[in-house]
């Protein structure tokens, strides 16, 4: 039987960390659908639409606009969309940073640069799809 395709939204305002992110998203073992998001905003909306099973949701978005801890603290809010794993995904590394993220509600927080790697590895994980070797 044939496995369910899994819907993955990736955040980030430049243009180039998307298109890695996807292409490493390409590389898992399952086929998923990926939907690509350039600021907080168009994040939060398309969220809502589509309720992806998971998120890998960058913090820092233009001046202006939903951050990604907002978009992070309004989806774990909603009854709808609390369920999305959500991955951020940030140049912010300190410990104050990680533990900013975990009380918005963020399920897992990676370090850029990232291991295409491990992200590939916590993404399955968190699909419950296994990891890559």
């Amino acid at each position: 039987m044939a496995a369910t395709m899994r819907t993955v939204l990736i955040v980030d305002d430049q243009p180039q960390v998307r298109e890695l992110l996807q292409v490493t998203l390409e590389a898992s073992s399952n086929p998923l659908r990926i939907l690509t998001a350039a600021n907080g905003d168009q994040a939060l909306a398309l969220a809502q639409a589509e309720l992806p099973e998971l998120m890998i949701l960058d913090i820092q978005m233009p001046k202006g606009q939903l951050d990604g801890l907002d978009v992070c603290r309004l989806l774990k809010a909603d009854k709808a969309t609390r369920p999305i794993f959500i991955i951020l995904l940030t140049v912010k590394g300190q410990r104050w940073d990680r533990q900013v993220g975990q009380a918005a509600g963020a399920d897992d927080y990676m370090v850029k640069p990232f291991s295409p790697l491990e992200l590939l590895n916590k993404v399955e994980a968190a699909l419950g799809e296994g990891t890559v070797a």
